[in-house]
């Protein structure tokens, strides 16, 4: 990691289960009943979902299945992880963080590989604020690892993307952050992710940054020490 414990940026680029909701009880609810389903060991399952399209995950253990069998199974998923909202709560300092950036007329955006439906159930579960731009599955080609979910994130919010702080939780995204070219923030992500040590910061929780408001207009993050 860089030694300096700070980072200046235009805008903030989300990642929206396991960075700002704690969203894993439903989640493996969901991939663990769909594991038994088919045969599948649940860790092998879980240790390839996260941060991931659940698309993408679909199709690699059904390798074999048609496009329709695939797409049937990805209705009947994202059914349930959209109506299981039992326990989702956002993570420690989420709330007042969104909160002070909108007081602090900083951007920020989430950036997610959920479908729509159920990440907008998990947004008003876990009682976050709006955010000014929402990205979510269908909204690109290809998910993270790519890069074109940040990429995206950044151009809606008017923003080059080496101006965007990236926040996530996963391997996955943290390849995409990466990727895209904007600075990276690691919240809680696996000690062995790929890449780990040019992330910017490598944090347990978003209470460890102090985000304030340049008279230029940067957002100065700071890592609390």
């Amino acid at each position: 990691m860089p030694e300096e414990l700070h980072v200046l940026c235009k805008g903030f680029l989300f990642d929206l289960d396991g960075t700002l909701v704690d969203s894993l009880p439903a989640v493996e609810r969901a991939w663990c009943n769909w594991a038994d389903r088919f045969g599948i060991a649940h860790d092998e399952v879980l240790n390839f979902i996260h941060g991931k399209q659940a698309i993408t995950s679909l199709r690699h253990f059904m390798a074999g299945h048609s496009e329709d069998e695939i797409a049937a199974e990805f209705t009947r998923l994202e059914s349930i992880e959209a109506s299981d909202t039992t326990g989702i709560v956002a993570l420690p300092g989420a709330v007042a963080l969104l909160n002070h950036l909108n007081e602090s007329a900083i951007p920020w955006a989430i950036v997610t590989s959920g479908s729509m439906p159920v990440a907008r159930a998990r947004h008003k579960a876990a009682g976050l604020p709006l955010p000014e731009v929402f990205v979510t599955a269908e909204q690109v080609t290809r998910g993270k690892p790519e890069p074109d979910a940040y990429l995206l994130g950044a151009k809606l919010l008017g923003l080059a993307p080496e101006d965007c702080t990236v926040v996530e939780d996963a391997s996955a995204g943290i390849l995409s952050g990466l990727a895209a070219g904007c600075h990276v923030i690691s919240v809680s992500a696996p000690e062995n992710s790929p890449r780990l040590d040019e992330v910017d910061f490598v944090l347990q929780n978003l209470t460890e940054i102090t985000v304030t408001r340049q008279p230029d207009g940067q957002a100065h993050v700071l890592r609390n020490t």
